[in-house]
């Protein structure tokens, strides 16, 4: 009884198109932009879905989904229980996708799940609500992670960690940061840290090397961060800087053992913000820094004018930026194809197995902008 509207709203926040009908947890109908064309948004789902359904059960190999899908001519399967309650749903690209990703899962085969816990206020409480509440990841993260504060809080969630490991067995590691040198690598780890965040300045949301001076191109500092860390056992997450699948690649050579990405994946069908229409017809969503203007409004919204008018003259960041959705790749998994192409590609050039052999093999070299120019494709003859 959803009207066609809101099932329209909802189509914004997937990639995959089509919006499923429900009665009683069970599936009865499908509704796509062919269905909504030419409707009044007040009718109601079951008077234009489509009932033309393709039925797996939820034991179904993804080749098999695959294969299913061909034959029919269809888009997307829907599996069922025994009961014929809905279980989800799988597109022909998400079977593909089934044979090439992993989920990352914990030891009971919960999905992981990563909590930033801050170094400000009661650090020990936080940590240990976050780990008792099954969290496999405490992340501290502040603009500048090289500092006293910083040390003083890992060394507390790092107690907190260590009385749950003894409970529980379950181990669980801190990452903090950011930073970009040698030195505050190694006292971060010191500290207690198993990961270290790597980037200032990097983000396309940051506006703190223009405003500050403060900063570090991202592949130097991963480069110096990366040997430092394994030197004593630790590893490092190159954060922010992402605008291409080889900015993946930079940083997996320099030794990061993963990557951070933000705006980027802000211009998705799944990203959080409503999806707006420019002028031109074109989709994005409105993306801000942290330290920006809006955001501070957020985070101080329950003081008084006085102290939000104090907070308003030290902002920094963008406010307000526009994250258009690429036509061709609109929804996360889409990126996510698009950059392990790229990283894959970039291990065949080096003659890498693995990204370890990787980063121990790949050759780094200057380039001027004139040899970058070079390597950027053409949209168009130069003629």
């Amino acid at each position: 009884t959803t009207t066609v509207g809101e099932a329209m709203n909802l189509l914004n926040k997937r990639a995959h198109g089509v919006v499923l009908v429900v009665e009683d947890h069970r599936p009865v109908g499908l509704v796509s932009p062919i269905e909504a064309e030419g409707v009044d948004r007040f009718a109601q789902c079951h008077e234009v879905m489509t009932t033309d359904l393709t039925l797996v059960g939820p034991q179904a190999s993804p080749d098999d989904v695959f294969q299913t899908l061909a034959e029919r001519h269809q888009k997307v399967a829907v599996a069922v229980d025994e009961d014929g309650v809905l279980v989800g749903i799988m597109t022909s690209r998400g079977a593909l996708r089934t044979e090439i990703y992993r989920p990352a899962v914990d030891p009971d085969g919960h999905l992981m799940i990563g909590t930033a816990i801050g170094i400000n206020g009661n650090v020990a409480e936080r940590a240990r609500n976050a780990l008792e509440s099954g969290s496999d990841v405490l992340v501290m993260d502040t603009a500048h992670g090289h500092q006293d504060q910083m040390i003083r809080a890992i060394e507390i969630a790092d107690e907190a960690r260590t009385a749950f490991e003894t409970k529980t067995g379950r181990r669980v590691s801190i990452v903090a940061g950011n930073i970009v040198t040698r030195s505050g690598t190694l006292d971060l780890l010191e500290a207690g840290a198993d990961i270290i965040k790597v980037g200032v300045g990097p983000g396309a949301m940051c506006t703190t090397r223009m405003q500050t001076g403060v900063g570090r191109p991202q592949f130097s500092a991963v480069l110096e961060c990366a040997e430092a860390a394994a030197e004593v056992d630790g590893a490092v997450w190159a954060d922010g800087g992402v605008r291409h699948p080889r900015d993946v690649a930079l940083a997996l050579a320099a030794g990061a053992g993963s990557v951070m990405i933000g705006s980027w994946f802000a211009g998705t069908h799944e990203s959080t913000g409503a999806m707006l229409i420019d002028h031109d017809g074109r989709m994005y969503k409105e993306s801000f820094g942290m330290a920006s203007a809006r955001a501070v409004r957020h985070r101080t919204r329950q003081r008084s004018a006085f102290e939000r008018a104090r907070a308003a003259l030290f902002e920094e960041g963008i406010s307000q930026s526009k994250m258009y959705l690429d036509p061709q790749r609109p929804g996360v998994e889409d990126l996510v194809d698009f950059i392990t192409s790229g990283v894959r590609s970039s291990c065949t050039y080096a003659g890498a197995a693995n990204l370890t052999e990787f980063h121990e093999k790949a050759v780094i070299g200057v380039q001027s902008p004139s040899g970058y120019e070079e390597g950027r494709p053409l949209q168009r003859s130069w003629t």
